[in-house]
């Protein structure tokens, strides 16, 4: 049985204008129904590829602010979010969820202080902006993360070093286990290691699963890091013959 709070998202592609940007992206173009399997979910893919336009969708169709925070939050700096808001059905389990937040890297400035806005008005000021950057990721993900929840997060690796990385898996792991649900855009090869996440690709037309082994997150990762020197070499001997 399927108890996911997000258990899938269908497209109505009538609601989409015939010379919208979303008919050019491959992996989208096509697709009318996506289906999650497991808690944690995991969006990987080149940039461009749609990946991250679909968890904005997912977020804002699911209630929450397109620039992040709680569903309490409601607030715009700029509105940028894709009309594939409008067109997507979420398929919804049974179950409600405690607490849920969509963390977007890209924004997260403009969710800090919109907090510090809220935090005014009631509630334990967070005072990301007296932090650092990654400090604030990392504290975020702390004191918001719980079990019965739904988590959205794009690129939550954007500030965050290996170490606090892997800070931020066992996290996530942990949360899981007690019935949260992720999905989550990444390029991390740390993050994509969470042990059975499903992983999601974009790239090569269409989305489908892929193994651990199979991104491009860890394949170009561990080349680099196996032939270091090699790889370099032929890099920068190419870009100095193209200069040439």
């Amino acid at each position: 049985m399927n108890t996911l709070f997000i258990q899938g998202v269908n497209i109505d592609w009538e609601k989409i204008d015939e010379n919208s940007y979303l008919r050019h992206i491959e992996a989208i173009r096509e697709l009318t129904e996506l289906r999650f399997n497991k808690n944690i979910t995991i969006f990987v893919g080149e940039n461009g590829s749609g990946k991250s336009t679909m968890l904005e969708a997912i977020a804002v169709d699911y209630g929450f602010n397109p620039e992040g925070g709680t569903r309490n939050y409601s607030f715009s700096t700029y509105d940028s979010h894709s009309e594939l808001c409008e067109a997507i059905r979420l398929t919804r389990g049974i179950g409600k969820p405690q607490w849920g937040y969509f963390l977007r890297a890209e924004s997260f400035y403009n969710v800090a202080t919109a907090e510090e806005e809220y935090s005014k008005y009631g509630g334990t000021p967070q005072h990301f902006h007296a932090r650092s950057h990654g400090e604030s990721f990392l504290q975020l993900a702390q004191n918001n993360f719980r079990g019965n929840s739904i988590y959205l997060l794009d690129e939550p690796e954007a500030a965050l070093s290996p170490q606090r990385q892997l800070t931020l898996l066992m996290e996530i792991v942990n949360c899981a286990k007690e019935n949260a649900q992720f999905i989550m855009v990444t390029h991390s090869p740390i993050l994509l290691g969470i042990p059975g996440a499903e992983i999601l690709s974009f790239d090569d037309g269409q989305i489908h699963p892929i193994t651990y082994e199979e991104t491009d997150s860890y394949r170009i990762t561990k080349m680099f890091i196996e032939n270091k020197d090699v790889l370099l070499n032929r890099l920068l001997r190419e870009e100095r013959d193209s200069n040439d």
